[in-house]
């Protein structure tokens, strides 16, 4: 495992070769806004997820007449990525598909993440290559887990997400790492959606016809506290998640989310997932930047 890190005169920023896992966003004033995952907690930071977003029913993934068991997330976050590139600002990271990874998800693949760092914003570019002669199928999410609170001075209750547009429609939740097939009121009010542990007593929330694509997470009265702006137009999903009482909310842009209680069918036909021709190749970007 070998540690990347990139530099600006607001942010710095610290990326693992194993699972292209960023471990570190700090202020120039020395502010640590990732969790550092404790593992007596939740021993992760900023996970990507990579073939799948979420759980399959059963783990297993159905394709063309044959079944892979495939574990909840994927498997991008556990394995070993080549550092392709780097520079002080920058670095992109790939993982291409093997013999093992053959084994739970029939696809060829060449997965490319990059961080770009400028001044206060840091740009993640997930660029998903197809080099076989078929169509490749996936999913791509973002995992990354912020301090909740945001400095030593602010109470948990004091912090809120502030989407770009007001998000009037329902929200879906999981049973057994499953979509249920009810729908549940939104937590926003009109654009504010203020955070408590009771929201999330019942795993993550997710929204699935979601208007807005960037929001921004904030403690609004507590003099100091950083404002962490994320922007994530390409894409349509995002998930909000923490464990009740521990000291992170994960703020999940996501392509795809798990399967619905009642799908068992094709890969092909899963919620989300996309298709990507062959030789062709397909990015999502999203962008945390710090105010």
């Amino acid at each position: 495992m070998t540690m990347i890190k990139l530099h600006s005169k607001a942010l710095s920023v610290a990326i693992s070769t194993q699972g292209a896992e960023m471990q570190s966003i700090k202020t120039a004033a020395g502010l640590e806004l990732l969790w550092q995952a404790d593992p007596a907690v939740w021993a992760r930071h900023a996970p990507h997820l990579f073939p799948i977003v979420g759980r399959l029913k059963n783990d297993t993934l159905h394709h063309e007449g044959k079944s892979y068991q495939l574990g909840q997330h994927g498997f991008a976050r556990d394995l070993p990525f080549v550092c392709e590139s780097s520079s002080d600002s920058s670095c992109t990271m790939l993982l291409k598909d093997n013999e093992q990874t053959r084994e739970h998800y029939p696809f060829a693949f060449e997965l490319h993440i990059t961080h770009r760092l400028q001044n206060n914003a840091l740009e993640i570019i997930y660029a998903v290559r197809n080099p076989a002669a078929s169509d490749l199928l996936c999913s791509v999410g973002t995992h990354p887990a912020f301090a909740w609170p945001l400095s030593a001075n602010a109470d948990r209750a004091q912090h809120k997400l502030v989407f770009d547009q007001s998000e009037p429609a329902p929200i879906r939740r999981l049973q057994g790492g499953l979509v249920k097939g009810e729908a549940y009121p939104t937590p926003v009010q009109g654009r504010d959606m203020p955070l408590s542990d009771a929201l999330f007593v019942n795993d993550v929330i997710f929204f699935d016809n979601l208007k807005s694509r960037s929001l921004k997470y904030v403690a609004p009265d507590v003099a100091g506290a950083p404002v962490i702006h994320i922007d994530f137009k390409d894409f349509p999903h995002l998930g909000i998640w923490t464990k009740p009482g521990a000291p992170f909310v994960c703020i999940e842009p996501w392509q795809g989310h798990a399967s619905p209680q009642e799908f068992d069918g094709e890969f092909r036909d899963k919620p989300g997932v996309v298709s990507i021709a062959a030789g062709q190749e397909r990015a999502w970007r999203y962008t945390i930047s710090v105010g």
